[in-house]
């Protein structure tokens, strides 16, 4: 068995509600188990046999469009990547700027993407990337909702971001 998470892009968002419940029961219809939320509905964690994530990824992204009605964007990592993560990317920030990930569903062309990256008509700075991760510094009024889009216009796919400290939140609890 493999501790995974998948991260939900889209959920409680737009009008869109969806109980913890509901979406722990889609998962454990999948045969996944240990199935919880953490923090908020869009983070969920699980148990699973198969280790191609693409195959889990895609048999997710399915079973929420059936149980949902809508698109959901699936990125999974295991807890152990989330620990390197958290390990490579941590780091202090000044008082007012939140260090966030933005997690891809899979690797893609980062050729588009010169880093570091100010994002325009702000002071968001995507500074690094790795695999199919980018890590931005945001400096509140607002910016922490940048990255997320601006990624996804620049790179043409769907992505969610989150904030390092909720990852190692989910590390401590999980790993």
């Amino acid at each position: 068995m493999t501790r995974l998470v998948a991260f939900l892009r889209g959920i409680n968002v737009g009008g869109h509600v969806v109980k913890k419940d509901r979406l722990e029961e889609a998962f454990t219809s999948l045969g996944f188990r240990g199935v919880v939320t953490y923090r908020q509905s869009g983070n969920v964690i699980f148990e699973a046999d198969d280790t191609d994530i693409d195959e889990v990824r895609a048999r997710i992204e399915i079973k929420l469009r059936k149980t949902l009605g809508y698109e959901i964007s699936v990125s999974i990592r295991s807890i152990t990547e989330l620990r390197a993560l958290v390990e490579r990317y941590s780091r202090p920030v000044n008082e007012g700027t939140s260090l966030l990930v933005t997690l891809l569903p899979a690797q893609v062309d980062r050729s588009a993407l010169s880093l570091p990256l100010t994002i325009p008509k702000s002071t968001a700075v995507i500074y690094s990337s790795s695999g199919s991760e980018f890590f931005s510094l945001t400096h509140g009024g607002g910016e922490g909702g940048l990255p997320n889009p601006f990624l996804e216009s620049r790179l043409k796919v769907k992505a969610t971001s989150r904030n390092v400290d909720l990852i190692k939140g989910l590390v401590e609890k999980f790993g």
